[in-house]
């Protein structure tokens, strides 16, 4: 009887693995990036950054038709600028983004390539000060800064699982100020992150 059940269990579990399998509900994506972030002011400090591009690597699972969960990984490298009365300072960091979003894929005909989707999450912008000699002050901390996430994008299929993917990623979070007060303008600033790339679904 142990037997029987074991093997009936084994059957079950083959069949499962073999049903998700086929329905193909991962996906992993690779995407250059561009990152625009708008200038803001507070407490007497102008803050800025340069334009820049980098890579953002992502995770999706579909858990139906609908609705997705992803998780994101992102890399930039730019110059996070601060002018005050007293003088005018730069400190270039490397930028990690690392979130977790909500996916929501809109209806589109069975015969159609496209496949729209829109996106909400959050999750944290790592501010790491990389030591390169154009910074104008040292001592500067690496910083986490909390992010909201929204987005919207799509998926044209290329082949039966490879996806051209183009996508509008906004990041909203708070001024880094790396553990200096006179850079700390208390505001909230909005980066945007167009990226294209392509996805692979398995």
């Amino acid at each position: 009887m142990r037997r029987t059940t074991i093997l009936l269990g084994s059957i079950v579990l083959t069949l499962t693995l073999a049903a998700a399998a086929q329905e193909n509900r991962s996906e992993i994506s690779l995407q250059g990036t561009g990152f625009f972030t708008r200038d803001s002011t507070g407490n007497g400090t102008a803050y800025s950054t340069t334009e820049t591009g980098g890579l953002l690597a992502t995770y999706r699972y579909h858990l139906n038709r609908w609705i997705s969960a992803e998780g994101v990984y992102g890399y930039d490298l730019n110059s996070q600028k601060y002018l005050l009365s007293s003088g005018a300072f730069r400190i270039q960091s490397g930028i990690h983004q690392a979130t977790g979003d909500l996916v929501v894929n809109l209806p589109s005909r069975a015969s159609s390539r496209l496949n729209p989707y829109f996106l909400a999450g959050g999750g944290a912008l790592v501010f790491e000060p990389n030591g390169n000699i154009i910074n104008s002050v040292s001592g500067a901390q690496t910083q986490a800064k909390g992010v909201f996430v929204y987005g919207v994008g799509v998926n044209y299929a290329i082949r039966k699982r490879l996806s051209l993917r183009a996508e509008y990623r906004g990041l909203v979070y708070g001024t880094p100020d790396f553990g200096f007060s006179a850079f700390r303008t208390n505001s909230i600033t909005h980066t945007a992150q167009p990226s294209i790339g392509l996805a692979f679904r398995f």
